[in-house]
């Protein structure tokens, strides 16, 4: 039975996170736990990290979230038929009973992040229970919809934080760090270091601490923008209540545990640096650092914190740093029907005057990639002769303050994390 498609029409108002079968891989069938894993699958640069991730292990779970084949109809019919394939197989196996998850990432440098793994009531905007701060791209939405359409699944879960009241080990805080200190699930490293753990909370008493405790919060979207518009659409062709009124999470208590905020750089196609930097003609001032990335990345940070600053890069192997952009110019093509915090943020200046005005770069996928590693995105734009666009992150605040006001960041604005590891729990409907 399926738990989290029995909801009432009458839900309470606040998250409601229900408990849900997870399907898992079986460790006796799979290489190991750690090669079967993905990063959520917009953070898989294509294709070097799609065919790495492939030849990890044969039932590498991006042959589901990024499936290969001619057209975007056979991806899909064939993401469906592994992953019947795989579970006739026994290669992913449904846990015994409904349960929420306590998923904990650990890393090298201190960092240890827990959160709970739960179907989450789809609600509309109007609610004002899921707040979105960056803006979506309908045809990702349309894509990832009819994925989950033909493998009728949730296969990786998005990121969600809220504030707890006071950040005390009270109610699902106290639950959460009492499950971590039991023998857990799961326990794998993956190749960046990170020790993910996971834990089936199945107690009804414990369960009803922590449906008592969300039903009093609001989430933000940290990542996932595109899959819970998705959600969201799948909701509204489906009848209610059914499993579609449901999506997967992960929700994480960020007073407890803060996340990490870093930018995500676009590398501009069919634009050359040289180009790039005479368009700006003088309406950014653009000085060269002939350095190493990290200390390019330092000066870039520096300047960020005085004002809109961009970092440039490409085939001649040296960093230009843009800033100080002409005020005249900003009010000229930043719109001035939004909060200051809005106008100011460098993505809005970087959508609305460069690439708008100066670059004249639309925003599609044949013009602008988006990628989250800064390497990765200096080696692409040095390989393939484009202009990597590198960017300084967004406090968290400044994030969610603006969508409590209901301001959407342009969109890949941020990237917040740890993300959760795609592969340890999936959610399959008919379960």
């Amino acid at each position: 039975m399926n738990t989290a498609g029995h909801s009432s029409a009458t839900a309470p108002r606040g998250l409601e996170l229900t408990p849900f079968r997870g399907l898992r891989y079986d460790p006796d069938r799979v290489g190991s736990l750690a090669a079967v894993t993905s990063p959520p699958y917009d953070v898989v640069v294509r294709p070097d990290g799609l065919h790495h991730l492939q030849s990890a292990d044969p039932y590498n779970i991006v042959r589901l979230i990024l499936p290969e084949a001619g057209t975007p109809a056979e991806r899909n019919a064939q993401a469906a038929e592994t992953l019947r394939r795989w579970r006739a197989e026994g290669v992913l196996i449904p846990d015994p009973e409904p349960g929420l998850y306590v998923y904990e990432q650990r890393d090298g440098d201190g960092l240890v992040q827990r959160g709970v793994i739960g179907a989450l009531r789809v609600s509309g905007p109007e609610e004002r229970l899921v707040l979105p701060h960056e803006d979506v791209m309908s045809h990702i939405v349309a894509d990832r919809a009819d994925l989950m359409r033909a493998t009728s699944a949730n296969l990786e879960p998005l990121l969600l934080t809220y504030r707890g009241d006071d950040g005390t080990a009270v109610g699902t805080a106290a639950l959460i760090e009492r499950t971590a200190e039991r023998p857990a699930l799961l326990a794998t490293t993956t190749e960046d270091g990170v020790h993910h753990r996971l834990w089936s909370v199945t107690d009804p008493a414990d369960l009803a601490v922590i449906g008592g405790e969300l039903s009093a919060h609001q989430a933000l979207i940290a990542d996932g923008h595109h899959r819970w518009a998705t959600y969201r659409r799948l909701r509204a062709e489906h009848p209610s209540p059914g499993p579609w009124d449901h999506g997967l999470v992960l929700l994480v208590d960020t007073a407890r545990y803060p996340l990490r905020v870093r930018a995500i750089h676009r590398l501009l196609h069919g634009l050359p640096v040289p180009e790039a930097v005479r368009a700006l003609d003088g309406s950014f001032r653009v000085r060269r650092l002939d350095v190493p990335l990290p200390q390019a990345m330092d000066a870039l940070a520096e300047a960020a914190a005085q004002g809109n600053a961009f970092l440039l890069t490409g085939a001649d192997d040296a960093f230009h740093l843009v800033d100080r952009p002409d005020p005249a110019l900003l009010d000229r093509t930043v719109p001035g029907d939004r909060p200051a915090a809005w106008r100011t943020l460098d993505a809005t200046v970087l959508h609305a005057t460069l690439l708008d005005h100066v670059w004249r770069v639309p925003d599609d996928p044949a013009h602008i990639a988006y990628i989250h590693d800064t390497a990765a995105t200096v080696d692409k734009a040095r390989r393939d002769g484009g202009t990597a666009v590198l960017m300084h992150a967004v406090h968290e605040d400044v994030v969610r303050d603006l969508a409590r006001q209901g301001v959407t960041m342009p969109r890949k604005s941020t990237s917040f994390g740890p993300k959760p590891a795609s592969g340890l729990v999936l959610r399959a409907l008919d379960l």
